[in-house]
């Protein structure tokens, strides 16, 4: 009789760890949020984010609080190590907040930031000014080092300036770009390219694609990634939600081929006959926030989270730059928002702030994904 319980106890134990395995987790368990240290300026959404070495900036936005008010705050991010000795992989610190100079233009939401590599410099512009209407085109660089803003040169050619908001942005080793966005009269896909050395922007080739706002991007391997977002029109787009997605190489734009510069990659929607995108259901969105981890378990990977489709949510995706394709993850701990920042920090990725359904509510919490483990609620 014994033997008989203890073959039993046994081949119950071989069907839990069996459905246990990562292969059979649910998607709702599939990747753990844990949470860090809470911002600490006021709620905010629609704030922008940029990383200089090892620590994240991240500041602006608007108080919904003060329906009007936008902010000039910054904080300067120190995340707590990676403590592989612990059995979940992390340390139990948050990691810490330090404020930093307050932004030194007029106060505005959904601006853009990026960082060049080379220089260790951050750079912020373009947005919405107070009244919630006027785009702006000026631009101002943070230096870390020094903890000092300086003006740059505005977003302009030679004729005249390009003010927007809900524009999106890449940071490469030498130079950065800005693109897409709205002036609320017309969107836009053109893509402007700033230069440190000559402290000038330089018009590139237009993005092929939907003109958009509200988009997000990813820099992964030397290209910029560009997805979803809000285009007026139905071309390629579901509900005015765009479901085309773009990789842009620099080095091609630099070259008399300059018009490949852009590639179409699969689209964010099932819109194919066959089977792998029959369960890209809740992708697309319009003020998602993302990041990218390298040398994940399975390869390097980008997400996307949070963000608009008819209501706030909390939807979390994640991208194999491999193979082009796109799996389900555990959702976003917190409350579904739009308009939080994400950012990649030490190869880890962060979300957070954000403003709740209705823009009446703003969040100050931040989360760290960790992609390999098992969902929490507790963490």
């Amino acid at each position: 009789m014994k033997r008989i319980n203890i073959t039993l106890f046994a081949l119950m134990l071989l069907g839990i760890l069996f459905s246990c395995t990562k292969a059979s987790i649910n998607y709702t368990q599939n990747g753990n949020w844990v949470a860090r240290a809470t911002w600490p300026g006021t709620q905010m959404g629609f704030g922008v984010s940029f990383v200089v070495g090892n620590n994240a900036y991240v500041g602006l936005g608007i108080n919904p609080v003060s329906p009007n008010a936008r902010l000039v705050a910054f904080y300067k991010y120190t995340p707590s190590p990676i403590n592989l000795a612990s059995p979940t992989g992390y340390d139990s610190s948050y990691g810490y907040w330090t404020a930093v100079a307050p932004f030194p233009g007029p106060p505005r939401s959904n601006a853009v930031a990026f960082s060049v590599t080379t220089y260790n410099f951050g750079y912020v512009g373009s947005g919405v000014g107070n009244d919630g209407f006027t785009p702006l085109a000026d631009f101002y660089a943070y230096n870390p080092g020094g903890n000092s803003w300086a003006p740059i040169d505005s977003l302009h050619d030679a004729v005249q300036s390009y003010p927007r908001f809900d524009a999106v942005a890449w940071g490469f080793d030498t130079v950065g770009y800005v693109l897409t966005g709205t002036d609320n009269n017309y969107y836009f896909g053109d893509v402007w390219k700033y230069s440190p050395t000559t402290g000038h922007w330089s018009q590139k080739p237009y993005l092929p694609g939907n003109p958009r706002s509200g988009a997000m991007t990813w820099v992964y391997n030397g290209k910029g990634y560009l997805l979803t977002g809000y285009t007026p029109g139905s071309r390629w787009a579901t509900n005015n939600m765009c479901y085309d997605f773009w990789v842009y190489d620099p080095s091609i734009a630099e070259s008399a081929d300059s018009l490949s510069a852009w590639t179409r990659l699969r689209d964010i929607s099932n819109t194919s006959s066959g089977t792998y995108d029959d369960g890209y259901s809740n992708i697309v969105r319009k003020y998602g926030a993302g990041f990218t981890i390298l040398k994940t378990q399975t390869g390097d990977k980008g997400y996307i989270t949070l963000g608009q489709n008819g209501t706030s949510l909390t939807y979390t995706w994640e991208y194999d730059f491999a193979t082009d394709l796109w799996t389900e993850k555990t959702p976003y701990e917190g409350t579904a928002r739009s308009g939080a920042v994400g950012f990649t920090l030490q190869n880890r990725g962060f979300i957070g702030t954000g403003l709740g359904t209705g823009n009446t509510s703003g969040f100050s919490d931040i989360e760290e994904f960790f992609p390999a483990q098992v969902y929490n609620q507790f963490d």
